[in-house]
């Protein structure tokens, strides 16, 4: 799983997310409001944690299941947290290769002739950060 930062980088450099069922994420609420559940990674899930389309956008709401009792929260105040298969499909074309090496993973991907490399011990986080290279390219 990706970290909560770079996760945070990919949503201000301008990744989308339509939440689906099985995708996971945190809370980012406002500074004001103090939250132990921010630490807490949830999933969205038709049982527990459904996305609600409303006039102002999707709402993640929690049906009840939560001690704390937390009703709803828009999209503006999570942190989505993307799998390694939908970092890869976000990838599209660019990707070129997932490489193991003794003690990192090694992601390749490729945009406008130029090949990049982005390595670290998880290859999740080296998705996630080749995938923050493309985004901010596409800006």
């Amino acid at each position: 799983m990706i970290t909560r930062e770079l996760a945070t980088a990919l949503r201000d450099a301008g990744l989308q997310w339509r939440p689906a069922e099985g995708d996971r994420f945190q809370l980012d609420l406002p500074e004001e409001i103090e939250l132990e559940a921010e630490a807490d990674v949830f999933t969205v899930s038709a049982m527990t944690i459904e996305a609600r389309q409303t006039p102002s956008g999707t709402d993640l709401a929690f049906n009840g299941t939560t001690e704390w009792a937390l009703d709803a929260v828009t999209l503006a105040d999570a942190v989505w947290l993307p799998r390694e298969d939908q970092l890869r499909e976000l990838l599209r074309g660019t990707f070129r290769s997932l490489t193991r090496l003794d003690d990192a993973f090694v992601v390749e991907i490729g945009i406008a002739g130029e090949t990049f490399r982005f390595e670290h011990p998880d290859p999740s986080e080296a998705y996630g950060r080749a995938l923050l290279e493309l985004v901010s390219r596409s800006r």
